[in-house]
């Protein structure tokens, strides 16, 4: 079998695209049947479960959703998000109701059976429905009590694929989402009138190095100087990102708000009130222009990410009107 770069080098490009485009219209067509079919069913439609990444989600599976419910006239009453972490909120436009997985599942049992999902599939994404996410679908239908139908978010990864592989345009990912600013939830918390919301963290594209860490204190000093300055550091292990926040006397913690399944809503409320968002290139870089909030973001390797997912951020802020929003930068540091 010859390798595949050696199978590109011999077919044509513009094949190739051919290709692809034959690819992904086939999927599109599968994908659009699966859903005609779900919404003329008349059951309530179960729309999860969310167990991955809060950027996929947020650019992805919400919009994806909001499009769904528009195409086929899927009333909210019908619609059930189940995500977690007190993330329901962005799906109240477009959902009834929400349950979230972390009011069936303790800390320590999601983590872990989160990990061994992982594992069974060779990374974060939903391509396929596995035994924990049949396990919460299973709880869920438990407590609504009745008969349900289920819109799992494999089907979703499996249509947007050859955008993510680099292969197809924008477009495609553009035809099948809706998206619109989120509206901020309320939360009891006596918070300042202006101050700016942190978020540092160590992944892929901003990893732990001495430098980094430097640049972290000397950035987060540089803003409590400017001004009131609140900690999104939450104090969970829910995924592998690991906080890299100095213990800075004058920044205000939010530990105190939350709990696991309360976690995103709590720092949703808070990013949505604040002046400015400061923090890692991540899911929360996408969060804040999501309530209107200027973001200014920081990475340090070009290979720890995807830039596809940065160029549907900024399409989407362009048609806004609000490409100012989104601010990333490169730390040489």
């Amino acid at each position: 079998m010859l390798p595949v770069a050696r199978v590109r080098h011999l077919v044509p490009l513009p094949l190739r695209r051919a290709g692809v485009r034959v690819v992904a219209a086939r999927r599109a067509a599968r994908v659009e049947r699966t859903l005609a079919k779900l919404a003329g069913d008349g059951r309530p439609i179960l729309a999860g479960p969310w167990l991955g990444e809060v950027g996929f989600e947020l650019l992805y599976w919400v919009p994806f959703l909001r499009w769904f419910a528009t195409r086929y006239a899927v009333p909210p009453e019908r619609l059930i998000a189940v995500t977690r972490g007190g993330a329901g909120s962005w799906y109240e436009a477009i959902a009834g109701r929400s349950h979230d997985v972390l009011s069936f599942l303790g800390e320590d049992e999601y983590r872990a059976r989160n990990a061994a999902r992982n594992g069974h599939l060779g990374e974060q994404k939903q391509v396929a429905m596995t035994r924990v996410d049949e396990d919460i679908l299973a709880m869920v239908r438990r407590r609504e009590d009745r008969d349900v139908a289920v819109l799992h978010p494999s089907l979703m990864y499996y249509l947007f694929a050859p955008y993510w592989w680099g292969h197809a345009p924008v477009d495609l990912v553009r035809r099948y989402t809706s998206f619109a600013p989120l509206h901020a939830p309320a939360i009891e918390a006596a918070l300042p009138p202006a101050y700016t919301a942190v978020k540092f963290y160590f992944n892929d594209c901003f990893r732990s190095t001495p430098g980094h860490r430097a640049f972290v204190d000397r950035t987060l000093s540089a803003l409590e100087r400017d001004g009131a300055v609140i900690s999104l550091s939450t104090g969970l292990a829910l995924d592998d990102h690991a906080p890299c926040e100095p213990d800075i006397a004058a920044m205000q913690s939010i530990r105190h708000l939350l709990s696991p399944a309360t976690n995103l809503r709590v720092q949703s409320a808070v990013v949505a009130g604040a002046q400015r968002f400061v923090g890692t290139y991540g899911g929360f870089a996408y969060l804040a222009p999501f309530y209107g909030v200027p973001t200014v973001s920081y990475f340090t390797d070009r290979d720890g990410f995807s830039v596809r997912h940065l160029d549907l951020a900024r399409d989407v802020l362009r048609t806004w009107g609000q490409p100012e929003l989104l601010e990333v930068r490169e730390v040489t540091a």
